[in-house]
């Protein structure tokens, strides 16, 4: 006889646990604890070094930018500091000084940049090619100008660009020529000239370095095809070094709005330039000339928008332009 038990008499479905069925997977290996800690290690040390050199004085720069000092009573007693919102923001953008730092920055990049870039491409591409000789010994020498520290070079051409002191000049004149590096004419190309002359060794070896990862077997297909140095050169390798030519355009931009070396040291004897040229010497006079920290302040965090900006847009036509 078969017998059915009813609802209350059946006896409870065993039940598994997911917590006991699955231990390994909800606790960790003394493996993985090692690496994790491993990796706090060596990731804590960067983000303390970060928040104490970039976010802290970026955000400290931003409290003083909202803040400006104001003489109490009637001009007789000490200056207090008042809350003025984004009134310093507003004075700087207002200011036509500081707006003409950044059209001259404008005129440098549009000078520098394709300067720059393009002789140190080219001497890259020299270098590499299989006609260069004693390569190590090139390297170095159009390098060593980067190890020049800037105010240095700025004065060594200070001094090639002075009359009566500069053997370039007295070439000039021997060849019946006449030419002022101080001149507003021509003071915005003497800059250029210091900031080219130090930076294109540097961007040489980035470019130097890229092209060695080329496949060799590309540029020996290229030859039996009948392809030549010059059209290997411009076909084959510069598509083929597309991120490193993106990066170097990146830094090149970003570091020319920072520019100041060159135009502080030659506004010594270049009155056309003046001691607020560039956004970095605005800032400069604001801060430590006028005591004015709040536009100073304002200022460099405008510029700092500006870079950012100007990395995302650098970035996106690079990225276009590596998809083409």
């Amino acid at each position: 006889m078969a017998a059915t038990l009813s609802k209350t008499e059946r006896p409870p479905a065993p039940t598994a646990s997911i917590k006991n069925t699955r231990p390994s997977a909800q606790r960790l290996s003394p493996v993985k604890r090692q690496q994790r800690r491993a990796a706090a290690l060596i990731v804590i040390p960067f983000f303390a070094l970060f928040a104490a050199v970039m976010a802290a004085p970026i955000a400290y720069a931003a409290w003083m930018s909202l803040f400006q000092e104001r003489s109490s009573g009637l001009g007789f007693g000490g200056t207090e500091e008042v809350f003025a919102g984004l009134a310093n923001y507003t004075e700087a953008l207002g200011d036509p000084i500081f707006r003409a730092s950044f059209a001259h920055i404008a005129a440098y990049c549009a000078l520098y940049i394709p300067v720059m870039i393009g002789i140190s491409l080219a001497l890259a591409l020299l270098v590499d090619s299989t006609l260069a000789r004693a390569r190590r010994f090139f390297q170095l020498a159009i390098f060593l100008p980067h190890a020049v520290p800037g105010i240095i070079a700025a004065s060594v051409w200070v001094y090639l660009y002075t009359p009566g002191l500069s053997p370039v000049l007295d070439w000039i004149e021997a060849a019946g020529g006449t030419w002022s590096f101080f001149s507003a004419d021509h003071a915005l190309g003497s800059i250029v000239n210091v900031a080219a002359w130090q930076w294109i060794g540097y961007n040489m070896v980035i470019f130097y370095a890229a092209l060695q990862a080329v496949p060799r077997e590309v540029l020996e297909a290229a030859v039996v095809d009948g392809a030549g140095p010059f059209r290997t050169a411009l076909r084959i390798k510069v598509p083929m070094i597309r991120s490193a030519v993106v990066m170097t355009v990146l830094f090149t931009c970003v570091g020319a709005i920072q520019l100041f070396n060159e135009p502080k040291i030659l506004a010594l004897r270049a009155p056309s330039l003046g001691a607020e040229w560039s956004p970095t010497m605005y800032i400069l006079e604001a801060a430590f000339t006028k005591h004015d920290y709040g536009l100073a302040a304002a200022a460099s965090l405008l510029l700092a928008l500006l870079g950012a900006l100007l990395s995302f847009v650098v970035t996106k036509l690079g990225n276009r332009w590596k998809a083409s």
